[in-house]
């Protein structure tokens, strides 16, 4: 069933009165009945592994380090430094951002028989009719959030994400965000973007699954707002759980069915829209499956 929206944003709209500030939900909740429980990636104290236990009388060896899985030398730090520079050759500036897509290892987030790829400047499927986004896509994406709303400087605050995928940004995001919060329509990418987030431990992840269209309204106000697919229009729930003084960025549609990068920005003045460069993302959908 579609979501009920309000009209479409009107980009001259007048003044915004700030939304008044909503507590953090407590976890888990349910985004409305029937649409699915919000799952943090941190692993719970159970499944950690049990501590060492006392001297048994056998001579004490040194265990060899653990290995990761990986096999074709993607684990080294060598190989993302150069996906770096590479962003960096392409025109993403901030430090922040280019050591953040630095530290998380896209090949973690992809197929194995793709996993050569996943440094390259490429989108990869990930299955359901989905992909992965351009190292170059996802870097660009939040150096706009960020000059926006942090101003190039300090972290940013509460963050939602439309449409989860693999999970690949939302960790980038994890580095740059207090909080991000993630939505996915699709349980089986849902499921994958847990099981791959899931040993990273990140705290301040919170994956839900629902109608991205919709947002979610329980952690709004959002400082920010990123999309991962693009429709004829931003929805209006978007723009009313942006906070006063927050930044969305997302794709949308264009004359001719081709697709741009938009950015909008709510002021105390009203709400602004930008549009930007041509892009290519999957289209927004509403509802669950």
């Amino acid at each position: 069933m579609k979501p009920s929206l309000k009209p479409p944003f009107n980009p001259s709209a007048k003044a915004l009165k700030a939304p008044e500030a909503v507590p953090r939900p407590a976890f888990p909740v349910r985004l409305k009945p029937d649409a699915g429980v919000p799952s943090a990636t941190k692993l719970p104290a159970s499944s950690a592994r049990p501590a060492v236990g006392a001297p048994t009388g056998l001579k004490k060896t040194t265990p060899p380090a653990p290995t990761r899985p990986g096999g074709v030398g993607l684990d080294s730090q060598a190989v993302r430094a150069r996906m770096v520079a590479k962003l960096a050759a392409q025109g993403v500036s901030d430090p922040q951002v280019l050591a953040a897509m630095g530290l998380v290892e896209r090949h973690r987030f992809v197929d194995s028989a793709l996993v050569n790829q996943a440094y390259e400047d490429t989108s990869l499927p990930i299955g359901l009719g989905q992909t992965i986004s351009k190292p170059n896509v996802v870097a660009r994406m939040i150096e706009l959030l960020r000059h926006g709303v942090a101003g190039n400087a300090g972290k940013l605050g509460r963050v939602l994400e439309i449409g989860t995928g693999c999970g690949y940004q939302a960790a980038v995001l994890s580095h740059l965000a207090a909080e991000v919060y993630s939505i996915e329509r699709l349980r089986g990418l849902h499921d994958k973007a847990r099981e791959n987030l899931r040993t990273l431990r990140l705290p301040n992840v919170h994956l839900l699954f629902g109608d991205g269209m919709m947002g979610y309204a329980k952690g709004a106000p959002y400082a920010a707002i990123i999309a991962a697919a693009g429709g004829e229009a931003i929805p209006a729930a978007w723009i009313d759980q942006l906070a006063v003084g927050g930044r969305l960025v997302a794709p949308m549609q264009i004359a001719g069915g081709a697709q741009a990068l938009v950015v909008v920005d709510k002021t105390p003045q009203g709400v602004r829209q930008t549009l930007l460069e041509a892009v290519h993302f999957v289209p927004l959908k509403s509802g669950t499956s």
